[in-house]
């Protein structure tokens, strides 16, 4: 049975025979995984089996540690991670051969990145699904985002006026760890009374002597030494360098979207709201139009994309790439700089 995250609670008393968390949201999978964890201990579940198809993992272990008697608890939760969500075939045959009859003292938490879609067309996986749940895990945008924003604002129990909340959602949409902290931090700062935009974007601004969101101001403003010494800063107090480009990316693709209506001489009047992009930070994108080209814009959104699959595919921290990146602000530099070679 497929379901959203929000739907999680509701199958979980009792407890399904398996649950399939799938995709590339690490907040919802965490969320949901600790869920299920939190649910199984309240239901006697009291240990814990983990196990991950790695380079020395064999379906035997799962096969003899689901069928040994337990020493230590008469239910158990397992764990099982699948870091290519493919079991293969003796996966797959294995799977189903444990859950041919469904033991209710034993619960199977299968978890990995994003399915394919043939792949929840197999056996095993429909087999799997239509006895527990198969939850994806996706990245909520648009107006998915801003409830479930409005969602973590209400259990945190927090009041915010409506600039504020558009604030968070410009900043933190599709980064669903970066918000959920920044929500818990606010409530830190004021637990009972009504949080402002001004005193949000005071909160934004004392984050760090150096912050993400000082950089991308620069970067819209074409001061690119100020900008790079930002970046030092960024890395010496060890913020990840897969954040500080994900947000130089949103920022390229807002520029993408305006650049195109300006060059087709539509108003950009209608796209500030939909782009959350409030008035303060306005005249910034307009310097960045008035300098940057379609083709500059787009080739820069090309070459972080790149920074991203080599930074994933690699697993490195990619600071002299965002460096290169910082500098292709200025339109001058798609002329004089090499474009940096990356693995």
């Amino acid at each position: 049975m497929r379901i959203f995250a929000n739907q999680l609670q509701q199958h979980l008393q009792p407890l399904k025979p398996v649950y399939l968390i799938f995709g590339d949201d690490p907040f919802i999978q965490d969320q949901a995984i600790l869920a299920i964890r939190a649910a199984a201990r309240k239901q006697g579940f009291e240990e814990r089996v983990q196990l991950s198809q790695d380079a020395s993992f064999s379906w035997s272990d799962l096969t003899e540690e689901w069928n040994a008697l337990s020493l230590f608890s008469s239910k158990r939760l397992f764990e099982l991670e699948l870091p290519t969500s493919k079991p293969g075939k003796d996966g797959s045959s294995a799977l189903l051969q444990l859950l041919s009859t469904p033991n209710p003292d034993q619960v199977l938490l299968i978890h990995g990145p994003k399915i394919a879609p043939e792949s929840t067309k197999t056996k095993w996986f429909k087999s799997l699904d239509k006895l527990g749940v198969y939850l994806p895990c996706v990245t909520p945008e648009g107006a998915q985002f801003d409830r479930w924003l409005a969602n973590q604002v209400s259990q945190q129990q927090l009041q915010l006026t409506a600039d504020a909340k558009q604030i968070l959602n410009a900043m933190y949409e599709g980064n669903l760890v970066a918000a959920d902290q920044a929500i818990k931090q606010l409530k830190l700062l004021a637990p009972t009374s009504v949080i402002t935009q001004q005193q949000v974007e005071q909160w934004l601004d004392d984050q760090s002597r150096f912050s993400v969101f000082q950089l991308t101001d620069c970067l819209l403003q074409g001061s690119q030494s100020r900008a790079l010494h930002i970046v030092k800063q960024l890395q010496a107090e060890g913020v990840a360098s897969q954040i500080v480009l994900w947000h130089i990316n949103n920022e390229l693709s807002r520029l993408t979207q305006l650049k195109s209506a300006q060059d087709t001489n539509q108003s950009l009047q209608g796209l500030w709201h939909p782009l959350k992009i409030w008035e303060k930070r306005r005249p910034l994108y307009q310097q960045a139009l008035s300098r940057l080209s379609f083709a500059q814009i787009q080739a820069m959104l090309a070459y972080a994309s790149n920074v991203e699959t080599d930074s994933k595919f690699f697993g490195e921290e990619s600071w002299a790439a965002l460096a290169h990146l910082c500098l292709l602000f200025d339109p001058k530099a798609h002329q004089q700089l090499t474009p940096m070679a990356l693995h």
